[in-house]
């Protein structure tokens, strides 16, 4: 039986777009906006971040050494987080599923800033159960660690867990502890492949 449903969060309930930030920081820094997204996006320094090895001070001052980025961090924060869109369908999927009693996690690789932008923007976040964060966790999926940490933290394990994730890596991960493993395409698709496991 199901007792927990995991969210990713980028590409499942947010959308996101680095394409806006470096469109932004790009005329404060020596850089162009190509290699701005070389260095910020899903690269070693944000694997860095996210895996809490660097915190908000330790980041930005890599990020200014490397671009000479004219503000402070306040600044760099307001761009860095302001990337986001929500996927309205799958936020409707986890209201179904919370207002059915079903535990809810956020279980993502994110930094502590996009976090601090998420946790105030978007009405959902707290109407989750609790959230295993890689940047709070100190691993990144598909490590075995994050996932462990995950059925520590709700007490649940294998064939009681199921999780919607867009990268088949972290899929693969899930499956290899037996959870019910869902890829998500799109909100529809996410939709049909999860409620009829949960009997909504």
């Amino acid at each position: 039986m199901i007792r927990v449903v995991a969210f990713d969060i980028g590409k499942v309930l947010l959308d996101f777009d680095y394409g806006i930030l470096t469109r932004r920081m790009a005329p404060r820094t020596r850089l162009n906006e190509a290699a701005l997204n070389q260095l910020l996006n899903q690269s070693p320094l944000l694997a860095e971040y996210e895996s809490g090895r660097l915190d908000n001070e330790a980041f930005f001052a890599v990020v200014q050494e490397e671009t000479d980025f004219a503000g402070e961090l306040p600044e760099f924060a307001s761009l860095f987080e302001d990337i986001f869109t929500p996927i309205d369908k799958t936020i409707a999927l986890h209201a179904r599923i919370e207002a059915a009693g079903i535990a809810t996690w956020t279980f993502s690789n994110t930094n502590a800033m996009a976090v601090a932008h998420i946790s105030r923007t978007y009405d959902f976040w707290p109407r989750f159960t609790g959230h295993l964060l890689s940047h709070e966790a100190g691993a990144l999926k598909p490590a075995p660690e994050i996932y462990q940490a995950l059925e520590d933290a709700t007490g649940q394990e294998g064939a009681e867990i199921a999780y919607l994730d867009d990268r088949p890596e972290n899929i693969a991960a899930a499956r290899q502890r037996h959870w019910h493993a869902i890829q998500f395409d799109t909100p529809e698709q996410a939709q049909s492949d999860l409620i009829p496991l949960l009997s909504l």
